[in-house]
């Protein structure tokens, strides 16, 4: 970083070793219980190499990596700046009349830059290879996953046209296959009330050019008057179906996809709160990452000479697993509409940055 002292830089050095130290440790176990949890969910059904294990794990674990970031900031900060203080190191340099303030804002600044890569460039990746894992799975177990049918509700329509789709899904290659279709359709009166119309009931389904494609298809209106055809297509706003009928969750979806999901599920009248709220998660990420740093920092720098070090570094530890707790709860609570979305995403790393710099500041400035 341009303009930073010798000292500055000294102590960003210390603290993105032991951040990388952190990550490795973290990396580590967590590796290790991939391993042995893809051993036990696929090895433990199919025939399956050690090497087909591995490549597997390599696969999925960056993903949850990702979920574990904060307590590398939390754990790596930590330690450098302890380690700094037991060797005197801050005494020094406070002693010398640099404020904490300076050795710190780098630190926050570099935690804030990996944030913003991790969001746009490694949340990505991590979606890719754990998309490459859910097919590498399927095709291990012989698709029976993957082919199994699957519950579906869909909702399209503008206006006072609406339609409600039910069907069992399943997937075929890359293609979503709907099996047992019924199709209601309704119109809305002045009061909003929907008015059912008519009822498709069609044997297989596919999305074609022109939209939903019905084979073997029965139309049933009110009176009893039935309808049969070879076939019935049905405009859709839907392009993509996979993105909205396979299982996974948002946060699996990758940060550039996110918009394109929230506008797919809007489309097909589905709620999207759960990839609103993944979305804004990911923009404060940054934030998350600088206010774990700042909040480790802030609870190292008390005096060893004064005692209580240990304690008060372990109180940080504790402090920032609750923040993150703090987070899936305002998450949880979030995906189910009792509170805002932004609140959800950026209350717990603005609460986190404001406590740590609120200690920061009755240490450093009384």
């Amino acid at each position: 970083m341009p303009g930073l002292s010798r000292i500055q830089l000294y102590v960003l050095w210390r603290m993105l070793m032991a951040i990388l130290v952190a990550f490795l440790v973290i990396a580590a176990v967590e590796l290790l219980v991939d391993f042995v949890s893809v051993s036990r969910d696929v090895g433990a059904r199919v025939d399956i190499t050690p090497g087909q294990v591995l490549g597997l794990t390599l696969m999925k674990s960056p993903s949850v990596l990702l979920i574990l970031l904060p307590f590398v900031f939390l754990f790596g900060t930590l330690a450098a700046f302890v380690g700094l203080n037991r060797r005197s190191e801050l005494i020094a340099m406070r002693a010398a009349g640099i404020s904490a303030w300076r050795f710190i804002f780098p630190a926050a600044v570099a935690a804030f830059v990996i944030g913003v890569l991790a969001a746009t460039v490694l949340n990505p990746a991590a979606s890719a290879l754990n998309a490459q894992y859910e097919k590498s799975r399927a095709r291990f177990m012989n698709n029976y996953l993957a082919g199994a049918a699957k519950d579906v509700w869909l909702r399209q329509g503008a206006g006072q046209r609406q339609t409600v789709i039910h069907a069992k899904s399943r997937t075929e290659g890359d293609s979503v296959v709907l099996n047992g279709v019924s199709v209601f359709f309704y119109n809305v009166d002045a009061q909003g009330v929907p008015q059912f119309e008519r009822r498709v009931e069609a044997k297989q389904a596919r999305l074609g050019q022109g939209g939903l494609v019905l084979s073997d298809v029965n139309s049933a209106r009110p009176g009893g008057f039935v309808e049969h055809s070879d076939s019935l297509t049905l405009p859709s706003t839907v392009r993509d179906p996979s993105g909205l009928l396979r299982t996974s969750q948002a946060g699996e979806v990758s940060f550039w996809d996110l918009p394109g999901a929230i506008r797919r599920a809007e489309q097909a009248g589905l709620t999207s709160t759960s990839y609103q709220i993944a979305l804004q998660q990911l923009i404060a990420t940054p934030l998350l990452y600088a206010a774990m740093a700042v909040l480790a920092a802030a609870f190292s720098l008390r005096l060893m000479r004064l005692g209580g070090l240990a304690g008060l570094a372990g109180a940080g530890v504790a402090l920032g697993f609750a923040f993150f707790f703090f987070n899936e709860v305002c998450g949880a609570l979030g995906r189910s509409s009792i509170i805002p979305t932004y609140a959800a995403a950026w209350a717990p790393p603005i609460l986190a940055l404001l406590s740590g710099l609120t200690l920061l500041c009755y240490t450093e400035d009384g």
